[in-house]
This record gives structure tokens, C-alpha cells and sequence, in this order.
């Protein structure tokens, strides 16, 4: 029956409140929040390495130290040839060094920042993600390190004779924390494999269709991003990174078999 009059209890359209707009606020706070501590992290990260700066730098100069007692006619002094040179490789080591201490609560505050967003079954992923990124960043960064040795012979070698090698202090630390960064960020390729198996972008079933050509490609991107350029690191890193990809797929292929039974269970 049609009513002569309108309906005053009628559900009447939502509008913004203080407190809609408070929720905002409140998130950009704590985004500013989470931004201070992170930064805060890099700097007592920065301080920690301008203490122990010295045997730092001995630890990043032994690769190049090995070497020279091998040849004899290498100068295994670290020269700079600007006044300030030697304060800014001072600055550039520290502030590599913060970032890399400071790595595990950089991941934290962005995963707190992030986990709100998150379903339950998302949530648990998290904190093994954190973790797997962060161990695999070190064994890319170790393996980086240990193929430093290599990569300067090599380089060394390729200059041809009669040709001193002096190196630059601010060039060799370059070198360094280039080969340290893409050996870390190439190590997070099983990562991103497992996580898109995981959001069901991407399949064992294709992966393994393709492997072949993703092989082709981690030798491919080793050939690109190795700083040096040297067979031998990129060998030390296209291996490993082939090795991720199959691991990657078997990880995939256990989740996908653990999801199968769980859903034939609860049907």
C-alpha cells in the first residue's frame, strides 16, 4: 500500500564524520610514526659503524689483501687523490653499514605498518618473509664478498701489462657495496617467486613449463647486474639464483598439495 506521506525511517545515506576523517589522520600518523623509527634505526645503525670504522674498513680491504700477497707487484694501499675523499668514503661506508644493521627493522616497520591491511591467513606469511628476506640478503651479500677476491684478479688481469694497479679508496668501496647490493637484492628472487605462487598469480605447474627460459633469464640478469662484470661472480650468482628458481617451484608444489587436502577435507 502506497503511502500519502514519505517514510521518516528511511535509511538515510552515510556521511563523513570527525571520526571518518579522524581514521585517516590517524594512519598518516602512524605512517610518520613508523618513518621516524626506521630513520632513527639507520642513524644508530650509522653511529655503530663510524665507531668500529676502522676494522670495518679492514674487514672490506681483506679480499683486496689476499690478493696482493699472491702478487707481489700489486700496492695493496687504498689511495685517495681528493682532500675529501677520505671523509666521504667515511660517510658512504657508514651510511651503507646503517642501512644493512638496520635492514631487520626497516622490513618490521613496514610489516607493522602493513599488517592492519592483512587477512589472518596473510598475516602468517609475514613474519617468514621478513625472515627469509633478510637471511638470503646476508648469504647474497657473503657470497658477494667472497667473490670479491676473483672479481679483482680478474679485473686486474683484463688491464693488461705493464699496467700498475693503484686503486682509490672511494672506487674499491663503490665496488664493493655494488656487488654486496646485487647479490643481496637478486637473493630476493625466490621471495617473489613463492609469493606470487602464493596470491595464485603463477603456478608450479607453468613454472616448470618455462624452466628453461628461467634459467636462461637468471644468467641473463646475473650478466647485467654483476658490477664487476667478472665470469666468476656471475657464475657465483646466476648458479644460486637457478637453484632458488626449482626451490621456488617445490615450495609452490608443497603449498598447493597442503591446500588441496585441506579443501578435500572440508568438503
Amino acid at each position: 500500500m502506497k503511502l500519502p506521506f514519505p517514510r521518516t525511517d528511511a535509511p538515510k545515506p552515510k556521511v563523513a564524520t570527525t571520526e571518518d576523517r579522524m581514521t585517516l589522520i590517524e594512519h598518516l600518523a602512524e605512517l610518520r610514526t613508523r618513518i621516524i623509527r626506521s630513520l632513527l634505526a639507520v642513524v644508530i645503525g650509522i653511529i655503530v659503524v663510524l665507531a668500529f670504522y676502522s676494522p670495518i674498513l679492514e674487514f672490506l680491504r681483506e679480499p683486496y689483501y689476499r690478493l696482493c700477497d699472491k702478487n707481489a707487484e700489486l700496492t695493496c694501499d687504498l689511495q685517495f687523490i681528493s682532500p675529501l675523499e677520505g671523509f666521504s668514503t667515511r660517510l658512504q661506508v657508514s651510511t651503507y653499514g646503517g642501512i644493512l644493521l638496520a635492514l631487520p627493522v626497516l622490513l618490521w616497520q613496514v610489516w607493522q605498518f602493513v599488517v592492519p591491511a592483512l587477512h589472518a591467513k596473510e598475516k602468517k606469511y609475514a613474519i617468514p618473509f621478513i625472515g627469509a628476506c633478510i637471511a638470503l640478503f646476508a648469504l647474497g651479500a657473503f657470497l658477494a664478498y667472497w667473490t670479491l677476491e676473483k672479481a679483482l684478479e680478474f679485473l686486474i688481469a683484463w688491464a693488461g701489462e705493464n699496467v700498475e694497479a693503484n686503486f682509490r679508496v672511494g672506487e674499491y668501496i663503490r665496488l664493493v657495496g655494488m656487488m654486496v647490493a646485487a647479490f643481496g637484492i637478486a637473493f630476493q628472487f625466490p621471495v617473489l617467486l613463492v609469493g606470487l605462487q602464493l596470491i595464485g598469480v603463477l603456478t608450479p605447474q607453468t613454472l616448470l613449463k618455462g624452466w628453461r627460459y628461467a634459467i636462461m633469464t637468471c644468467f641473463v640478469i646475473a650478466a647485467v647486474i654483476t658490477p664487476s662484470g667478472d665470469p666468476f661472480s656471475m657464475l657465483a650468482l646466476a648458479l644460486p639464483m637457478s637453484v632458488f628458481f626449482f626451490l621456488s617451484v617445490l615450495i609452490g608444489w608443497i603449498v598447493q598439495r597442503s591446500r588441496r587436502k585441506r579443501d578435500a577435507a572440508a568438503a
